[in-house]
């Protein structure tokens, strides 16, 4: 996940232009992404800007009531990016401005390198366009006076991105410890003295910084800015120096201690660590659990009928492992073809969920009915909670753990089922088509696939959904009783009548994905 940090006063007139190159630049590097802007008290219509693009764009704004200057609102933006995260080694946080003079489209470049290993990116502002003489000459000579380490020569630059478990690292104080105690360009100069000594790896991006698109006049003088610059010397150098020093207390207190991989599960398996047998040193062994356990190669073929006539064949299968948005996924197909006399039906769905969490990241439906080619394919973003159908310039708000169509009929072998029981589940990713509601009819005893087999019969819903789960198909589902929860059968309305689809082979390879 990327957190844009926007922090913004009385920027109308340039910040909504600002949010939707953010946009832009990660439907083009497709990376999951939030924007966080905190508005600053601002009296210009940037409050009613922002509200217009937090219904389209993954915003969350947080307003002042009160003036409470720049540093202030970004050290917020930043707390609030290490507090949603879970995965704070890989999530990253981005710090942007709103008045335009920062090139987002830089943000894809400062990515890759912080995906290519470095914990801190800064953008340094090689180049001054449309600044009056004393702002470019005072932009020129401050980051000479105030040095940051770790190679940067724009210190004051404010346009950076930072792996989160540097600035959780950088935090250790607490809520009550300020990251920031400056303002301006000192506080940019303070924000990468602070964090650049738990970077382990610093690099530099050229990036224009573009005065000539900024709409209003600056709001402090270049010469204060400077003489500002100037006197903070010693107070950049001495919270350089007290953050290198908690570092080193890291670096000595992790040293004392065997390391974890992050976003591991323990299986609570235990080993003995040395070589010899006297040895009492054990440890855990730590190994990631994918919450989708069916294996690669799995394949369910179907013979479809219309009463007594075979209309055509069914498949859903475990196609293998793809990586969608930077996230390592599970692709799931499902086809169903036939037709009888002036009907003919071709229809793919597939779906790509995480492998980790089960969250659907990218479903495709395509079919062919009676000469009609109908063609929908999404992009879904649940980290940043929406979704995005190809071929339309919008975003729209998805669920927390979303699935589509295909990831349901996987999904639903994974939960407990009782026979009786009704179940809700708020997690299609179209927010209107929920509750999924899937009722337990009861069990029954059948043959398919040359063997008997015991099954659960369930009925599963979509409201104002489409396809073989819509409300209107009246759906069942025939899942075997045991732990691989085959689905057996299905039984669907379709629009000349009912059609069963009926498992005739099956293939299962053993020791699934691992």
């Amino acid at each position: 996940m990327i957190y844009v940090c926007v922090p913004v006063r009385n920027e109308a007139s340039t910040v909504g232009l600002v949010l939707w190159k953010v946009r832009q630049v990660f439907t083009a590097f497709e990376r999951e992404y939030q924007i966080i802007a905190c508005d600053d008290a601002s009296t210009d219509g940037t409050a009613e800007v922002l509200a217009t693009y937090a219904r389209v764009l993954p915003l969350t704004v947080v307003k002042h009531r009160s003036q409470e200057g720049y540093a202030r609102s970004l050290e917020e933006l930043l707390r609030l990016a290490l507090q949603r995260t879970d995965r704070p080694k890989r999530d990253c946080a981005i710090t942007l401005h709103a008045d335009f003079v920062h090139a987002p489209e830089t943000m894809e470049e400062m990515v890759k390198r912080l995906e290519s290993g470095a914990d801190l990116v800064v953008a340094e502002q090689d180049r001054t366009m449309g600044a009056r003489w004393p702002e470019r000459w005072a932009r020129q000579w401050a980051p000479r006076l105030v040095r940051v380490g770790g190679g940067i020569k724009d210190s004051i630059s404010g346009f950076v991105a930072l792996r989160l478990i540097v600035l959780r690292q950088a935090t250790r104080g607490g809520e009550k410890a300020p990251l920031l105690t400056t303002e301006g360009w000192v506080a940019n100069a303070e924000l990468l003295a602070r964090l650049g000594a738990f970077a382990r790896r610093v690099e530099m991006v050229p990036s224009a910084a573009r005065y000539d698109r900024r709409q209003r006049p600056s709001r402090t003088k270049a010469w204060q800015q400077l003489i500002d610059v100037w006197r903070s010397r010693g107070l950049i150098s001495a919270a350089r120096k007290s953050a290198l020093v908690v570092a080193l207390a890291l670096l000595a207190a992790g040293a004392s201690r065997p390391l974890a991989g992050q976003d591991t599960v323990c299986t609570g398996i235990l080993t003995n660590s040395g070589s010899s047998a006297s040895s009492s040193t054990v440890q855990a062994v730590i190994r990631v659990a994918p919450a989708v356990t069916f294996p690669v190669g799995e394949r369910l073929t179907y013979s479809a009928k219309y009463g007594i006539f075979s209309v055509g064949n069914a498949a859903m299968e475990v196609v293998g492992i793809d990586t969608v948005h930077n996230t390592e996924t599970v692709h799931f197909r499902f086809r169903i073809s036939g037709g009888a006399l002036w009907y003919h039906l071709d229809q793919t769905i597939e779906s790509w969920v995480g492998r980790y969490d089960f969250r659907s990241r990218r479903y495709w439906s395509i079919q062919d009915e009676r000469g009609t080619h109908r063609d929908h394919r999404f992009e879904i973003f649940p980290d940043s909670g929406f979704y995005r159908e190809e071929g339309r310039d919008t975003t729209f708000a998805t669920v927390l753990e979303p699935l589509d169509d295909a990831a349901f009929l996987y999904w639903i072998r994974t939960v407990p089922l009782e026979v009786g029981k009704r179940y809700e589940y708020a997690r299609y990713f179209r927010p209107d088509r929920n509750p999924v509601i899937v009722e337990v009819l009861g069990r029954e005893r059948v043959s398919v696939a040359g063997k008997k087999w015991q099954a659960l019969v369930v009925r599963p819903k979509i409201p104002q959904g489409r396809g073989i789960l819509a409300e209107k198909s009246e759906t069942h589902i025939w899942l075997s009783d045991d732990a691989q929860r085959l689905v057996l059968a299905i039984q669907s309305n379709f629009s000349f009548g009912q059609v069963t689809l009926k498992l005739k082979e099956y293939v299962v390879p053993a020791g699934g994905q691992e």
